[in-house]
Formats: structure tokens, sequence, C-alpha cells
């Protein structure tokens, strides 16, 4: 129910799979450099196991395993290792450290959904929007000049000393913020990021993306008013800006 965000000041967003389409994104420059090099693979493939390799990494740190919180330097050991497997090895060894290092940052040039620009600068005008994501700052930062995400605040994780879905990160967003925890709603598509935002009292708006995430990301998700778990779902950040655009404050 949108009544229950008329108090929200800030709208915090996730990222990766909610704000950008990294999987469109990775294939298509994986698709040109595989052509350069005269190598065809399944890009598609290649991609998922890039971000699964990522996702059961911010498991392990963000459940308070030791590990990486630049996740440059956890992308390039990723990249390494996928490129060292069988399928891929001919491909890496096409591949010499500086074409390595652009194919690594390629999370920085990750194109945003269609809806997000647009539902950006909307909701810009009604409330602070927050980037509040496990990458790390410069990534951040040009991935917003690069898919024109026009920020209020950007917040990594690693300023934090964790990873989601630690709630540590959470509450050192909403601290930075001078806010209270309901004052601020958490916009993602997945539910383990709803979870723990909800656990220390800010409120949830899902997004549905079809984004090829690792199969145990994927879930049902429902608003309370239907048994659910989260206050919101929408289809778009243009949807959601329509929605708290109805609300009067």
């Amino acid at each position: 129910m949108t009544s229950d965000l008329a108090n929200v000041k800030a709208l915090v967003f996730d990222v990766f799979g909610t704000t950008v389409d990294w999987h469109s994104s990775l294939v298509q420059e994986l698709s040109a450099l595989g052509k350069k090099h005269q190598f065809e693979g399944d890009w598609s493939g290649f991609a998922e196991a890039w971000r699964a390799g990522y996702a059961q990494h911010i498991q392990m740190v963000g459940t308070g395993g030791s590990g990486a919180h630049n996740i440059d330097q956890v992308h390039r050991e990723i990249l390494d290792k996928i490129l060292a497997t069988a399928e891929w090895k001919e491909f890496g060894t096409r591949l010499d450290n500086e074409e390595r290092h652009n194919l690594n940052n390629v999370w920085h040039r990750l194109h945003g959904w269609p809806d997000a620009t647009e539902g950006l600068y909307a909701l810009k005008k009604q409330k602070i929007i927050v980037a509040l994501s496990n990458g790390n700052v410069r990534l951040l930062a040009n991935m917003a000049k690069f898919a024109d995400l026009p920020w209020d605040v950007v917040f990594s994780a690693e300023l934090f000393g964790s990873l989601k879905p630690n709630v540590q990160v959470y509450e050192g967003a909403v601290k930075h913020l001078s806010l209270e925890p309901h004052e601020c709603a958490m916009v993602a598509a997945h539910a383990w990021d709803l979870r723990s935002a909800a656990k220390i009292g800010m409120k949830t708006i899902f997004v549905k993306r079809y984004a090829h995430e690792p199969k145990h990301w994927e879930e049902e998700v429902k608003v309370k008013s239907q048994g659910g778990e989260v206050d919101l779902v929408v289809d778009s950040f243009t949807e959601l800006a329509v929605l708290l655009g109805q609300l009067v404050f």
C-alpha cells in the first residue's frame, strides 16, 4: 500500500540487477570481445557464471565470513578463475592483462533498465534518491555517469565494513542520511536485500526484474496485505514515481 510509504523521505536503491541490466550489458561486451579475437562461446553462460561467483562471495562476507570488500577486486578474481576453466581457457590465453582489466571494468559500464533514468529523475523531485550497493565507490560513480543515474547520494557497502546482506550496511546508510529507518525505503529486485533492510525497520519496495539472477535468488514476492513481506511491488521505477506522486505530503 502506498499509504504505508507516506512518511518515507529517502528511497534507497540496489543497483546491480535492480537499476542496471548487468546481464545484457555483459553479454554485449563479451560478444564484441569474442568477435575481436575470433572466438565463439556461450556469452550468456559466461555472464551468469561471473554473477554467480559474486553472489557466492557476498553471501559469505555478508553473513560474517572473511573476504574482500572491494568488488572490482572480487570481480577480477572471479574473472580470472572463469578464464582458467576448460571451457574458457583458450579464450583466456588470447586476452592480455590490459584486456582483462578493461573487461573487468565492464561492471562500470552497465546500462540502466529502460525505465531507470526516467524513473529516477522523476523520483528525485519527490525524495532523496540513494544508491546502496556492494559495488565500490569508483565503480558506482563511473556507472552513474555512464548510465545517467542521477543519485543524490552514493553509498558503497565497503564504506560500512561489510557487504549486503549484512544489516550493518543498511544501518550505516540510514545513519548517514540522518533519518529514522521507517523514513527510508529499500528498493530492490532481490528479496534477500529487502529482508535485511526490513530487519532494521526500513520500508521495502520490490521491483520486478528479469535479470538472469542465480536460481536461489528467485522468489515469489508479495505485499504484506497478500500475506507477503514487502510494502509495495512495482514493475518499474516509473510506476513507482507515479504511485508516490499520488501521495499527499
